[in-house]
């Protein structure tokens, strides 16, 4: 205790205590410039490396000046404390580190907000927006994945005895790391999985897919797996390396309009060009429809109906869904209303059957 308290007396008597005063001020005007950043509107791309950089730049700041305070301590008192200062130095150089690759981690994502602010995912044509979001998270995440490897590798490596570990750790960074064990070959094998979607893109964020006979839309890709936006609002969780290694269907590949089928089983005796009539009629006066595909075909027959397909587009998928059920409604309304004879019925052909017409009296007769 008396060891603790002499160590105190000397910092109080020494130069240390000005870089102490100094990094404190310094670490609380970077906290003062960070809470007068959060209220600027401005967004830029300085502003926005900027806005996520103050913390660690505080924290560094800190730490910094901390360390160089316990250097001055060291050289004025000939390391007479050397067992605290040497502590206390170790300490300041993990967090030195640890802040050093949150800063460049926080400008990596400011980098990243800033080129995701031109691409609007909430417009109709939404094709490059998706494109540029789902590559640009994707090799985010890699590279702070890769940086905290090589930050914890570093921090081993100021402990003694712990180079190797350290050594092994930043190998092990590299893309032509040895893998050990049948966990870590399934882990590299989702971070490749996750740098081909990245490149060649059988996904994109918001793409809408079908996957083990759910449909929905793309809502997240992590390195390691992928959630998917059921229509019902369920999230379906994936791992990454299935878009890879299974097939599955992509509604919005290429674009996000999409064709919309609905499919009706009428009688013989629908007049095709009245229900094409009022196909073309109800497409006109609802918004739904975007104005470029519109078909109307007999695709199939049986012995009892006529299968019939309509066939429309949309700007997107949910829309198209809505457009779909939107038709089928109505034209189910106007049939039954002006051709109820034209939904699907059984017929039965008496006119080969004898029939006789009995009376209750001749019954009686009979069984006299």
């Amino acid at each position: 205790m008396e060891y603790v308290q002499s160590f105190m007396t000397e910092i109080g008597s020494s130069n240390v205590l000005t870089v102490l005063i100094m990094t404190f001020v310094a670490s609380l005007a970077a906290f003062l410039i960070m809470h007068k950043l959060h209220r600027v509107e401005r967004k830029s791309l300085g502003m926005r490396i900027l806005k996520r950089c103050i913390r660690p730049a505080t924290v560094l700041i800190f730490f910094g000046g901390l360390l160089i305070a316990t250097q001055i301590y060291d050289a004025e008192h000939e390391q007479q404390y050397e067992a605290i200062t040497d502590g206390l130095a170790h300490a300041c150089q993990l967090a030195l580190i640890a802040s050093l690759f949150w800063l460049i981690i926080g400008a990596a994502d400011g980098l990243r907000h800033h080129l995701l602010r031109r691409y609007d995912m909430t417009v109709a044509d939404n094709l490059v927006a998706r494109k540029m979001h789902t590559q640009v998270n994707v090799f985010y995440r890699l590279i702070s994945v890769f940086l905290i490897i090589i930050a914890a590798a570093t921090m081993l490596l100021t402990f003694d005895g712990m180079e190797n570990i350290g050594t092994s750790l930043l190998a092990s960074a590299g893309l032509t790391g040895i893998v050990i064990g049948f966990a870590a070959q399934k882990t590299l094998g989702s971070i490749f999985a996750g740098i081909q979607i990245a490149i060649t893109q059988p996904i994109r964020l918001e793409d809408a897919v079908v996957v083990e006979g759910e449909w929905g839309w793309i809502e997240e890709i992590t390195l390691t797996y992928v959630v998917i936006r059921i229509w019902d609002l369920r999230r379906l969780v994936v791992p990454i390396t299935y878009f890879v290694e299974k097939p599955f269907q992509n509604w919005t590949r290429s674009s996000a309009e999409i064709i919309g089928s609905v499919e009706l089983y009428l009688d013989y005796d629908v007049p095709l060009d009245a229900l094409r009539a009022e196909f073309e009629r109800l497409l006109d006066e609802t918004p739904l429809w975007n104005k470029r595909v519109q078909v109307l075909q007999v695709t199939d027959t049986t012995e009892k109906t006529q299968k019939i397909r309509l066939l429309m587009t949309a700007k997107d998928s949910p829309t198209t869904w809505d457009l779909r059920c939107y038709i089928r409604e109505h034209l189910i309304i106007w049939l039954q209303q002006h051709y109820p004879q034209s939904l699907p019925r059984f017929r039965v052909d008496t006119s080969s059957c004898n029939l006789h017409t009995v009376s209750a009296e001749s019954v009686l007769d009979s069984e006299d």
